[in-house]
C-alpha cells in the first residue's frame, strides 16, 4: 500500500513482482499462485470469476436499492476500496464522481478491466499486511465480502488500520455473507446439499479464516473505536420461492 497517497497516487509503488502475476491451475480453473501458496483467498481469478463477481454486484445493486453508499456521506475526495476484486463498486463510484479519487487493493490484479476510469487507481497489495497509507487520508472506507480472505487473527488490527486512515467524521461501509444456507420453510435439514456445502465450506477455512466473523462486525467495530455504528441482516435468497 501506498503512503501519502493524496500528494501522488502512484509515489511509494513499485512495479508489480512476476511472483504476483504467475497463476496455478486446479480443476480446471486459474488461480493466483501467490494466494494459494500463502493460504491468502482460495478463489480463482480467471474470466469466469470476474463474471461472477460482476452478476455478484448487480445482484446487491438490486438487494441494496442501487445504493453504493448506505451513510449519509457529503461530498466525497477519497475513497479506499479493500478487495476491490473485479472493480465493479469502485469503476461504478468512479464514474459517478470524477472529481473523487478511488483507490483499491488487492492481492491480485487478474481481474482488473482494462477500461477503468482514469480516477481509479488499482494497487496490488495484501489486505492482511498493516495499512500504509497515512493517517486520516480517506473520506469513505468500502470493504465487502473480504472475510474470505481475512485471516482469523487479522480482524482486530484490520479495523483498527480502517479507522486510522479515515479522517475524523468519515464512515466505513461493510458487507459480509454469513455461509450458511438456510429455509423459512425447515425443507434445508441438515442433510440437504446446501446445508451440507456450507458447513463443509466453513469448516474447511476455520483453523485461519473466521467465517462467523460477519456475526460479530458490530461488537468488532466498537471494540476498534467506531461510533454511530447501524447494522443490518439481509437474508439473500438463492432461487424463487417454492410451492
Amino acid at each position: 500500500m501506498n503512503p501519502g497517497w493524496s500528494r501522488d497516487p502512484q509515489a511509494g509503488t513499485t512495479a508489480v513482482d512476476d511472483r504476483y502475476v504467475q497463476l496455478t491451475t486446479i480443476h480446471g480453473r486459474d488461480y493466483q499462485k501467490f494466494s494459494i501458496d500463502h493460504g491468502i483467498h482460495m478463489v480463482p481469478v480467471d474470466e469466469d470469476e470476474a463474471d461472477r463477481l460482476e452478476a455478484q454486484h448487480r445482484v446487491c445493486n438490486i438487494v441494496f436499492d442501487g445504493r453504493l453508499f448506505f451513510p449519509p456521506v457529503g461530498p466525497i475526495r477519497s475513497v479506499l476500496d479493500c478487495g476491490y476484486g473485479a472493480a465493479s463498486w469502485a469503476a461504478e463510484v468512479a464514474e459517478n464522481d470524477p472529481d473523487c479519487t478511488v483507490i483499491g487493493v488487492d492481492i491480485s490484479l487478474h481481474m482488473k478491466p482494462d477500461d477503468l476510469p482514469d480516477n481509479f487507481i488499482p494497487q496490488l497489495d495484501d489486505i492482511n499486511r498493516p495499512f500504509t497509507f497515512d493517517a486520516n487520508s480517506f473520506d469513505f472506507v468500502h470493504s465487502r465480502f473480504v472475510a474470505g480472505g481475512i485471516n482469523r487473527n487479522r480482524w482486530e488490527t484490520y479495523l483498527q488500520d480502517i479507522k486510522k486512515i479515515l479522517r475524523p467524521g468519515c464512515w466505513v461501509q461493510m458487507v459480509e455473507l454469513y455461509p450458511m444456507c438456510q429455509s423459512d420453510n425447515g425443507s434445508i435439514t441438515d442433510n440437504h446439499a446446501l446445508r451440507q456445502w456450507s458447513q463443509t465450506y466453513s469448516r474447511s477455512i476455520d483453523e485461519v479464516k473466521d467465517p462467523r466473523a460477519p456475526l460479530r462486525l458490530e461488537a468488532m467495530l466498537a471494540g476498534a473505536g467506531f461510533t454511530d455504528i447501524e447494522t443490518k441482516m439481509i437474508p439473500l435468497p438463492l432461487c424463487a420461492w417454492g410451492e
